[in-house]
């Protein structure tokens, strides 16, 4: 019995020992740190402070940033100022407080835009001006057409089809706004040499509504008006209304090439647009933002091109 109860003994002795070992051996070896791996990259979160989202081409032009931003693996966050300087401000901070890596600012007005944009300088946010400029703050690139260049190929249209003589009448946009400044300044360079004279002259707020009614004023003010040139399409567009209205005959020259307004010219209504590429601005404003965020030199103006678009 002694023998036999010493034999069960270390059995038992013996197979504890064994099934110790295979635990041990079961256990997996602890996970090494990753060394010199680096985490992965966080996506950017790009604001855009848009002037108004009531407009086909700031429409089309946030579009353009939307589709970028999902190709870039970017966040794009819009805030619409609604043309109103006060919102632009508050959208600005608003962006400002949601810690967005860069801001994208489509000014209302020009000159009031330099406040949002020392905001954003003060909260150490680059900005990016789109189609309009910021007359202050530090603005890292600014990506537009040349307004200049468009209102002076509208210009020169008008002069062809007048002949170098006639009555013109200028729809001027938002007061302020660097695009309605140099559209103005290059349409009028083009007619200064020729016998064309803009026998009134009145801002409508880049608004197709108030292109309607100041149009309708000027026309009851103004007996002979040959042409019309407009700073953007929706102010020609309300303009067209008025004329026809009217039954006079009168040339309506535009600026944006909104999908109205080349429909207005292939039908005839419409002499000419200038086209702009607002999708191709928003696509480069987030393009830019991007470079510039992972450390690459952008340049302080980016120029889109434009052309003048006629019935084919």
């Amino acid at each position: 019995m002694k023998k036999l109860l010493s034999l069960v003994v270390a059995s038992i002795m013996i197979m504890s020992l064994f099934v110790g070992c295979a635990n041990t051996q079961e256990q997996p070896a602890p996970e090494k740190p990753a060394g010199n791996e680096q985490p992965a990259e966080e996506a950017k979160t790009i604001g855009l402070a848009i002037s108004t989202l009531n407009n086909p081409f700031f429409v089309d032009l946030e579009a353009g940033a939307k589709a970028k931003a999902q190709e870039l693996g970017a966040t794009l966050v819009t805030l619409d100022s609604q043309d109103d300087s006060a919102t632009e401000m508050s959208n600005v901070e608003d962006l400002i407080n949601q810690g967005v890596d860069l801001i994208l600012i489509n000014p209302t007005d020009s000159d009031a835009v330099k406040s949002a944009v020392e905001a954003a300088n003060k909260a150490g946010i680059p900005v990016i001006t789109l189609d309009r400029s910021a007359n202050g703050g530090e603005v890292v690139s600014h990506i537009a057409s040349d307004n200049v260049a468009g209102g002076k190929l509208a210009g020169e249209y008008i002069v062809e089809l007048l002949g170098g003589k006639g009555n013109v009448v200028e729809l001027e946009g938002v007061p302020g706004a660097s695009a309605a400044r140099e559209r103005g300044e290059g349409f009028n360079a083009a007619i200064a040499e020729s016998d064309i004279e803009v026998v009134a002259k009145q801002t409508a707020n880049f608004d197709r509504a108030e292109g309607l009614t100041v149009m309708e004023n000027i026309l009851q003010a103004q007996p002979e008006i040959d042409a019309v040139f407009a700073h953007n399409d929706e102010m020609a567009l309300g303009a067209l209304e008025a004329i026809k209205a009217s039954g006079r005959e009168i040339i309506v020259v535009g600026f944006d090439a909104t999908d109205d307004a080349k429909a207005a010219v292939e039908s005839g209504k419409m002499a000419a647009t200038v086209e702009q590429l607002p999708k191709e601005i928003g696509s480069l404003g987030v393009d830019t933002a991007i470079k510039l965020l992972n450390g690459e030199t952008v340049e302080k103006s980016i120029p889109v091109a434009l052309q003048l678009v006629t019935k084919k």
